[in-house]
This record gives structure tokens, sequence and C-alpha cells, in this order.
């Protein structure tokens, strides 16, 4: 299959229709806003709907109801936008219908800024919404990585009835890269005719299908969660993903980076490996289900003295590296968030004063 330079945020939206998905919802902001550019023209040659809703919260209500109804739909937005979709988001979650929704995150709190920041990693993995729910959250390092992602997200919702989140900084949506979209990763939606609400008719159906987050009986409640937590457990033993970069050396330091920042540090740790001095990486794919396993094994070797998480975020991610380490070796972090990347140069002298 030949491949073909697209920018991110293009290449997301024709993964999305590559995917089978022709549902579309969204309202514009930067730095995603070329994907609805892209599918206002797209959406209508294959015969696929888009609609920019007065505002994210009235996006996320369109999605629940696609989705309720059992269409494959997802949204793309950035950070502050999410914010705003996270309350239509927790009732998809309570009531499990799927969808794919994409951020291209910047820098905040507030308005911030429109640059690349990885800012958002709380709220994807922590602190989404209201309740008790999760999503599975895959972060992409490469515009080709967003593509698969993108293509394996939709029936990875509709396997688990949750929605899955797409976690990607400022530059995977601006940059451009050589991209194809492989055909094997298009699959046919699952059969939902026991819980969608597509009509008795086009079911051949006796059955009232009811989509629903209400239960007012404290046992009902009670047991939603329980069966949602069941799928997050779920998720945890089968969707955890991760690339080890030099780990088979003798690394004195392990780095967890993920995204465009784990390319950086790929560049440091070669540069480094030149001077003799040995750093492995691990670099979570999945940020829900975090790559924990992993993780505790790299840096529990006895040529490993520090773990150092290096992120553009005020060092969100550190939490888990600590859970994980679970206090074996300790955890440092380095990283930005007004929107300058740092460079390979500026880890590898943050590597030496570890060492």
């Amino acid at each position: 299959m030949a491949k073909v330079l697209m920018k991110g945020n293009e290449a997301i939206a024709e993964a999305a229709i590559r995917s089978g998905c022709l549902n579309y919802f969204a309202y514009p902001i930067t730095p995603q806003s070329e994907v609805a550019e892209y599918l206002v023209r797209r959406m209508p040659e294959v015969g696929g709907v888009f609609l920019q809703g007065e505002s994210e919260v009235a996006v996320s209500y369109m999605i629940f109801g696609a989705s309720a109804a059992g269409a494959r739909v997802f949204t793309t937005s950035s950070s502050p936008g999410i914010s705003l979709m996270s309350e239509g988001i927790s009732y998809m979650a309570g009531a499990q219908c799927p969808a794919v929704i994409v951020n291209i995150m910047r820098g905040g709190p507030g308005l911030g800024g429109i640059l690349p920041s990885q800012a958002d990693y709380f709220q994807a993995t922590k602190s989404m919404g209201h309740g008790d729910f999760r999503l599975l959250v895959l972060a992409p390092a490469s515009v080709q990585e967003a593509v698969e992602m993108m293509m394996d997200a939709f029936p990875l919702a509709e396997k688990y009835r949750n929605p899955v989140m797409i976690l990607g900084d400022g530059l995977i949506g601006q940059m451009m890269e050589p991209v194809e979209f492989p055909e094997g990763l298009k699959k046919e939606p699952l059969n939902n005719d026991a819980w969608a609400t597509s009509g008795m008719d086009t079911r051949k159906s006796n059955q009232r299908n009811l989509v629903k987050s209400l239960f007012l009986d404290p046992e009902a409640l009670n047991n939603n969660n329980l069966t949602l937590k069941a799928k997050y457990d779920k998720m945890k033993q089968e969707e955890v993903r991760f690339e080890d970069y030099n780990t088979d050396a003798p690394y004195k330091v392990l780095i967890v980076s993920y995204g465009t920042m784990s390319r950086v540090c790929r560049t440091a740790i070669d540069t480094m490996k030149s001077q003799g001095v040995e750093v492995g990486m691990v670099r979570p794919q999945s940020l829900f289900p975090f790559p924990e396993d992993r993780v505790r094994e790299a840096a529990d070797v006895p040529h490993c003295s520090v773990v150092a998480s290096i992120e553009m975020s005020m060092g969100q991610m550190v939490e888990d590296i600590e859970r994980s380490v679970q206090g074996k070796k300790p955890v440092k972090w380095f990283g930005k968030c007004g929107g300058d990347v740092p460079t390979p140069e500026e880890v590898v002298d943050f590597v030496h004063t570890l060492l």
C-alpha cells in the first residue's frame, strides 16, 4: 500500500472513515480544527454525516444520542473543549455507549496557549468527569501510530461498550508524515441488537431497548458500577500496550515517556549511547490501562538506579510511575508545560544530573 504525506489531523479524520465511522460531530478549537475542515469536505463524498454543534456540551450529547442508537461515532477537540464534554462522556460511560474521542492537547489551565502540551494526562486517565468510570486511553507517538490507534479505537469501544480516547499533543495534529491505512485494521461493527435503541422493526425484535445512566435504587447503582469496574479490570488484563527502547542495555537510568516527547527521548538516548552512557526507555502506548508491570520490571533490575518521567506537563505521569515502581527506585521528573518541547540536549543534560 502506497504511503501518503498527510497532516496528523487530516490523517486522523481519514482513519475514522476507513474504519467505517461515518458520523462526526464537533466544535472548532485549535490545534485540531483541521479534522473538521477535512471532514466537512470528505463526509459528503462517503455518505457520512458531519454536524458542527453550537458548543462542546451540545456535541457530547450528539455523540451520546448517535451511540445510543447503535452508530459508530466520534468527535475531536482540544483541552478546554474536552472539559466541556466531560459531563456527556460520563453519561456515555454510565450508559455503556461506545464512542471515540480525540483530544489534541494544548497548554493550560484555562485558555492557556495553543502550542503542544501533555497537560491533560490527569483529565484523561483519572478525572474526566463525575462518577466511578474510566476511559481506555491510547497515546500515539507519530501520525502513523495515530492512524492505527484510531482504526483500532472503534472496535475497542464496541468491545467494551465504553468511550475510548486518543490522546495526542498539538504536534501530533499539526505535523506531516507519510502514512498508510492498513486494511486489516478495519473491523465490522459488533452486533448491538441486544442494547442499541435502533428500533424494534429494524432489529426485528419484540424487545424494547433502554439506554440509561440513571439508577435511583442504591443496589442497582452499585451493581451497575460493579459491572463497569469489571470492564476496566478486563482492560487492564487485555489492553496494556507499551514499547521498549534500549532496554537490552545495562542502563543506569530508565526513562518513561509517551507521545511526541518519547521521540525526543529516543534521540537523547541515541546521543548518550554514542557517549558511552546507557539509558533505557519504556513508552506507554496505553495510558489507561498503564503498563505498571512493565515499568516495575524495567526499574527493578540491579543496573538501574533511577527512573525519570519526562513529559510535557508538570509531572502528571509521576504518580503512575511511582505506583508502578513501588518505592524500589527514586522517580524524578523533567518537563515543560508552556508549549516549548524539551530538546534532546536538555534531556541529555537532565540525565547527566541524575548520574
